[in-house]
Formats: C-alpha cells, structure tokens, sequence
C-alpha cells in the first residue's frame, strides 16, 4: 500500500513544482514588458481598491503616473535615503540590513524592522499579496532577483515611486503630492519630499493623523541624508 501512495505523491508534487515553475515564467514574461509598458494596476492596488468598496462601493484610487524625469529628484532622494540608502549598489538585497533588522527583531522580540530593498518592495507591490509564508518570502526572492536581472536600477526607481501607496487609496508620487500639497510631483520641495519619503513605511496611518513630530524629526533627518543619497 505504501508503495502504491509514493508514486502518486511524486507526482502530485510534481504538478505543484510545475504549477509554482508556469506562475514564475509568467511573471517573468510580465517583468519583462515593464522594460516599455507602464503598470496601469499592482497586487496591492488591487487588494487596496477591494477593501475601500467594502464601505464605499463607488470608491476610486488617486493614481497617476509620470515618468522619471516628471518626479521631483528632492523625492527621489529622500525615499532613497529612507528605504534603501544601497540601493544603486546592491543586487536586490541589502544583506548588511537584513542582518541590523534580524538582530533588532530579536532584541524586540517582534517584528520591528524590515530590511526590505527598494527592489523587494516593488516585487511585493507589484505582484504578491499581504501574507506571510515561506512560500510568498521564495517568489519575493525570485521576483527580485528577476527585476534587477531584467529592469535598469532607474527604470525600478521610476516604478517603484509611481506604485507605492502614500495615504488611504492614493497611489503613486504624482496623486502623494497633489493629496496633501497640491502641487505636481515635479514641483516638490526638499521639505515636502522628506515628509512623503517619512510617511511610506505607514501611509495609511499618516494619511489619517496628519505630520506626527516623529514624522517632522525623520524628515529633519533625511534633509540631512538626500545631499549624499547616489540616484541611478
């Protein structure tokens, strides 16, 4: 009998295996047309957009892209230096981080600390859902290490800051800058882009409770970073 179950469950791991391999090639092929598409939508606009219908059915996200060029280089800066200071120095993965965010979560004993690159984000973003298991945390690796395969460090940068969610439904630098400055993300001062790049880790929260003085003292503190912060 045991030796009649063996062979079904080869293959049945197998058909997994394979199902996991045809979901990679897909987004693979999917990264590689961001090379000259546009994103018009990512996972987490998706998942965002359905639970703002829970309570507003007729509900619509704020999001507009732009491209590289029509982004302030003060924002640019500033989420560098907030998100990922390596970021045009590493392959995907700031290993020197995740080792400072292991140790700061052990001595918390929670999750306090991420150590997330600019690059994992935007895999995260753009593809994954919210949820955490190994098997999420091994297409995140694979997706990364795609994008940088495939994708120029620009190219990620001008993605990444156009998908982001800055505030309750509001997607990207352009709709960031008009909700709570009106002004064009072209037209940011190094003050205003210093308190969006401050508010990304939480945007939601801030969006609701306004310029906290934690927020006011991190944005102080990336006004001194931006000058040094490398740009692709």
């Amino acid at each position: 009998m045991a030796g009649f179950r063996f062979p079904i469950l080869l293959r049945i791991v197998a058909l997994v295996l394979g199902l996991l391999l045809g979901l990679e090639v897909l987004l693979a092929a999917r990264i590689w047309q961001l090379r000259e598409n546009d994103p018009e939508s990512s996972a987490f606009m998706a998942a965002r957009l359905t639970e703002l219908h829970e309570s507003r059915p007729q509900a619509e996200l704020e999001f507009r892209w732009v491209p590289y060029d029509a982004i302030s280089p003060a924002l640019k800066r500033a989420v560098v230096a907030a998100e990922d200071s390596k970021f045009v120095m590493h392959g995907g993965f700031d290993w020197e981080g995740i080792q400072k965010a292991f140790e700061k979560n052990l001595d918390h004993g929670e999750i306090v600390a991420g150590g997330s690159t600019i690059s994992q984000q935007l895999a995260k973003n753009l593809f994954l859902s919210g949820e955490r298991s190994l098997l999420r945390k091994g297409q995140e690796v694979a997706l990364t290490l795609t994008l940088e395969a495939v994708l120029s460090k620009r190219r990620i940068l001008e993605i990444y800051l156009n998908v982001i969610e800055w505030g309750e439904g509001v997607f990207g630098a352009e709709a960031a800058a008009r909700h709570y400055f009106g002004v064009s993300a072209a037209n940011l001062t190094p003050w205003q882009a210093t308190r969006l790049a401050a508010i990304v880790p939480r945007p939601r929260f801030y969006d609701r409770n306004g310029w906290t003085p934690w927020v006011e003292q991190r944005a102080l503190t990336l006004l001194d970073h931006t000058p040094h912060v490398r740009l692709p």
